[in-house]
């Protein structure tokens, strides 16, 4: 009798351990859960920094596109104002005969807002020589014609090339070095070849934006030095040499 007893307290002991056990590790699962508020919370701030985080990399990567379009341009015109400088350095004394007075001329002309003259340099590294005819439109910049330089007269062949828009809202501005009979030198604002029988001893060129545009950049300056001004036959009637 004594030993049933023991073994139904045992068992009563042990069911009530169980039981302790059983609600114990409900209450950690229910601890460990998440309610439905929190989810809610938790997914409105997950969406809210995406939100944030998509904003601002759209922001960095319109700033990257617009500095690199920005970048693009002063590289475009920094390769062409170098163009310019070297086609300049390499100005050319070409000479060809004038079908009316069979005379032997030198091709250049030089104006305060256009230029057109021979160079042994050639943007397309094409053999041989080029002429490179420069000046400004108002309102549109300054444009650039490339020709080939034959033996003939190369007015005609350039009124009929397509000039290229080369520095968008600039004007152009040109200067050239004289020096007169007592050796002092002068800037001048025009030079025609068949006039001076030489080219200038330098062109001083000057890109200058239109302000009225906030894009464009800021003044660009040239001073070239031709070397090769004087012909090999034809003598000019002053001392335009070194």
């Amino acid at each position: 009798m004594k030993s049933s007893r023991v073994a139904a307290g045992f068992n009563s002991t042990f069911h009530n351990r169980c039981s302790s056990k059983q609600n114990k590790s409900t209450e950690t699962m229910k601890q460990k859960g998440f309610t439905l508020v929190e989810i809610i919370l938790a997914l409105g701030l997950t969406a809210l920094l995406l939100g944030l985080l998509s904003t601002g990399v759209y922001i960095v990567a319109d700033d990257w596109n617009r500095n690199s379009g920005v970048l693009d341009e002063s590289l475009d015109q920094a390769l062409a104002v170098l163009q310019i400088d070297r086609a300049l350095h390499g100005a050319f004394p070409h000479s060809y005969t004038n079908i009316e007075t069979l005379g032997r001329e030198i091709y250049f002309f030089g104006e305060d807002d256009y230029i057109s003259f021979v160079s042994a340099v050639s943007p397309q590294r094409n053999p041989g020589l080029t002429v490179w005819q420069i000046y400004s439109v108002a309102d549109e910049g300054v444009y650039l014609s490339l020709v080939p330089a034959f033996s003939d007269d190369p007015t005609e062949r350039l009124s009929e090339s397509e000039p290229t828009l080369i520095l968008a809202n600039y004007s152009a501005e040109f200067s050239y070095l004289y020096q007169e009979l007592n050796e002092d030198r002068v800037w001048v604002d025009e030079w025609i070849g068949n006039e001076e029988l030489s080219l200038p001893l330098a062109v001083y060129v000057r890109f200058i934006p239109d302000r009225d545009y906030e894009d464009v950049n800021e003044e660009l300056e040239i001073v070239a030095r031709i070397k090769n001004n004087q012909h090999r036959s034809i003598r000019p009637t002053t001392n335009v040499g070194l």
